[in-house]
């Protein structure tokens, strides 16, 4: 099965790692879009958008980097009238604006590679995606990856790729038990958030 343009949202690298995979395999090349204003601090958010970048150069796809920066949505909790959960908010903001690229640019089909995640709602992001792709006349395709998360873990691994420790949000960094192994490269930046 295959489609005549098909994009792939990245929400990171090693988690497009085996969807792309997959997408190659049944004769689809997906466009890699990079829209994440969900990833805090700046740092993290400019050290995901190159690690995609360099997946993009590795498998010979095209790479679009959309730099909209949201920190303030989140923490102005935005978010609390109008969904559920900041998780809601955030794949709300990132599928709408994938299905609204998708229109825009000619492109059939597309779907996410939070898709992979075995952390992630699916039941939410399928939703989510499935509404923005009806209101922009484009096809959602999705994919239960989760069983292929640690294969394309391992893949990213030997790419060389830099695997995050936390989802991407400021809330999701202060509740990792990681938080203080990643701000420490960054000190700087991460005054600002304090």
């Amino acid at each position: 099965m295959s489609a005549s343009k098909f994009l792939l949202h990245a929400c990171c690298a090693p988690c497009a790692e085996y969807p792309v995979s997959d997408l190659l395999s049944l004769g689809i090349q997906p466009d890699l879009l990079y829209f994440n204003p969900n990833i805090h601090p700046r740092f993290e958010f400019e050290r995901r958008r190159e690690q995609v970048a360099k997946l993009g150069e590795i498998q010979s796809l095209s790479c679009i980097y959309v730099d909209d920066f949201r920190m303030e949505d989140w923490l102005n909790h935005v978010w609390e009238n109008q969904y559920r959960s900041r998780c809601e908010m955030c794949y709300d903001i990132r599928m709408e604006y994938v299905a609204a690229y998708a229109e825009e640019h000619g492109y059939d089909s597309f779907s996410t590679s939070l898709l992979v995640s075995p952390y992630q709602q699916h039941d939410f992001i399928r939703e989510i995606a499935q509404r923005a792709a009806e209101r922009h006349n484009v096809e959602f395709r999705y994919f239960d990856w989760r069983p292929h998360f640690r294969e394309g873990q391992a893949m990213a691994r030997e790419h060389g790729l830099y695997r995050q420790k936390y989802c991407g949000c400021i809330y999701s960094l202060e509740e990792s038990e990681w938080k203080e192994k990643v701000i420490a490269d960054f000190p700087s930046d991460w005054e600002v958030l304090r």
